[in-house]
């Protein structure tokens, strides 16, 4: 295992901020290593940002120093999305066949939990988001075919796309961490559009299924004071609770959201109209 801190950025700050610095303090560029497991600990509502990579051995996920506990989820919750292919996570002694695009929920109190791929020549891909936790919750898988999804967009504005909402509040108990995919159909190029901030909840953004050869502009900072950064596949982005966050790819891709913060109402934002932005 291995993990790096995040701190926060003020909003003030943040405008005097080029390329390089905003690249430092919001991407997660390796969220994916052959036989690691790579975390980023932010201090955007102690949300951890990471990934899971299980080729040639089982991975075994350990407290680190930052959480100062005897084990990972004693006072955290977890989700995990696999974006690879089949694998299985072993919590507390129960086996979980995760296929590609399944997610699990693991609650506070969950002591032992470990990653393997069915088939290390095309091993499993776990993307995982952590919360703290204040009450134990039971373990739950959810399928993509158990998700609640909402189809949201059109081709004419290049946002039409389908949003699969897997470990919510209406699908799944969990204290604060949400987590969901959305799916851009073939000539969409945007999500989150028109954008929207919420002062309750920060985000992380993770873009996959981006083809070769294409990327992502992914935009974030104030509405009136906007920034951008330019990401590849398999990565990830911070977006803290000042911050817009959407993006517009040089193709059709796919993207999970997680969000951690004060309450769980997934339709708790402020929206913001695309001819206010700046």
């Amino acid at each position: 295992m291995k993990y790096k801190t995040n701190h926060t950025v003020h909003p003030e700050d943040f405008k005097s901020y080029g390329t390089e610095k905003i690249r430092e303090q919001f991407l997660v560029e390796n969220v994916f290593e052959p036989d690691e497991i790579s975390l980023v600990y932010t201090m955007y509502d102690r949300l951890i940002v990471g990934g899971a990579m299980p080729v040639n051995k089982k991975l075994q996920i350990e407290s680190i120093d930052a959480l100062k506990s005897e084990y990972f989820l004693k006072r955290r919750e977890i989700g995990i999305i696999n974006v690879g292919s089949e694998g299985k996570i072993i919590a507390d002694g129960v086996a979980y066949n995760l296929n590609y695009k399944d997610a699990l929920y693991l609650g506070k109190g969950t002591k032992e939990v470990s990653f393997e791929s069915v088939n290390k020549k095309n091993p499993a891909k776990y993307y995982i988001n952590s919360a703290p936790a204040h009450k134990e919750y039971p373990n739950k898988l959810v399928t993509l075919a158990d998700a609640e999804v909402l189809k949201l967009g059109s081709l004419e504005t290049s946002n039409e796309r389908q949003i699969n909402k897997l470990l919510v509040s209406s699908v799944v108990d969990s204290c604060q961490l949400q987590m969901g995919m959305t799916e851009l159909k073939p000539g969409s190029v945007w999500n989150t559009m028109p954008p929207h901030t919420h002062d309750r909840r920060m985000e992380a953004y993770f873009y996959f299924e981006v083809p070769k050869g294409q990327a992502i502009c992914h935009f974030m900072g104030e509405p009136q004071e906007t920034r951008h950064i330019w990401m590849q596949n398999d990565q990830a982005v911070i977006s803290p609770y000042w911050s817009l966050h959407s993006a517009a790819g040089t193709s059709n891709y796919n993207f999970i959201w997680g969000m951690a913060g004060e309450n769980m109402d997934y339709t708790d934002m402020d929206g913001i109209e695309p001819n206010q932005l700046k």
